[in-house]
C-alpha cells in the first residue's frame, strides 16, 4: 500500500563507527508496505481499508516528532516532563518534551524505523483482526529515489 498520505516529516541524526555524529536534519520520509499471508474466506489476504487505518495512525504518531534511539549504546537520553535531554560524547541537546519520540531502536537510521514501523504494524493488524500476516515489507524513501526495505516475518 502507497498513498500520499503515508509521509511523516521528522528530524534525527545518526551516528556511525568511530564516534561520527551527524548533524540534526530531517526528511519527509514516504511509507509503503505489503502484506503476505494466506487467502480468508473473501479471498484475500487483509482488508485494505485496515491497512490504511493500522498504517496511517502508526505513521501519524511520527509526524512532526524528533526521533531519538532509546536503545543506543552510547546516546544517553534524560527526560523529564518538560524536556528530553540527550548526550553522545561531547554533544548535547535539549528538546522540549513534546516534540520528541523516543523509539525502541539503537539508531533513527531509515532502516531501524522501516523495522520499527513493520513490527508496529504486524502488532496492530493482530491487535484488529486476530490474524497476523506471514510477512509486512515496509520501504521508506527518505528522499526522492533514496530507499530501504524491510521484511518481517511472523516467526
Amino acid at each position: 500500500m502507497s498513498k500520499d498520505y503515508l509521509v511523516f516529516s521528522a528530524g534525527h541524526f545518526i551516528t556511525y563507527e568511530g564516534g561520527i555524529c551527524e548533524r540534526l536534519h530531517g526528511h519527509n520520509y514516504r511509507v509503503r508496505a505489503t502484506v503476505h499471508g494466506q487467502l480468508d474466506e473473501n479471498q484475500y489476504v487483509l482488508d485494505f481499508i485496515i491497512l490504511r487505518d493500522v498504517l496511517k495512525a502508526i505513521v501519524d504518531d511520527l509526524d512532526h516528532h524528533m526521533l531519538l534511539p532509546a536503545e543506543h549504546p552510547l546516546i544517553q537520553v534524560q527526560e523529564t516532563d518538560q524536556e528530553v535531554e540527550v548526550r553522545f560524547e561531547d554533544r548535547r541537546w535539549i528538546f522540549p518534551r513534546n516534540n520528541c519520540l523516543l523509539l525502541p531502536i539503537p539508531n533513527t537510521t531509515s532502516e531501524m524505523l522501516a523495522r520499527y514501523i513493520g513490527r508496529r504494524l504486524l502488532a496492530s493488524i493482530e491487535d484488529r483482526t486476530g490474524i497476523r500476516p506471514g510477512l509486512v515489507r515496509i520501504e521508506i524513501d527518505e528522499c526522492e529515489g533514496q530507499s530501504v526495505i524491510c521484511e518481517l516475518s511472523n516467526e
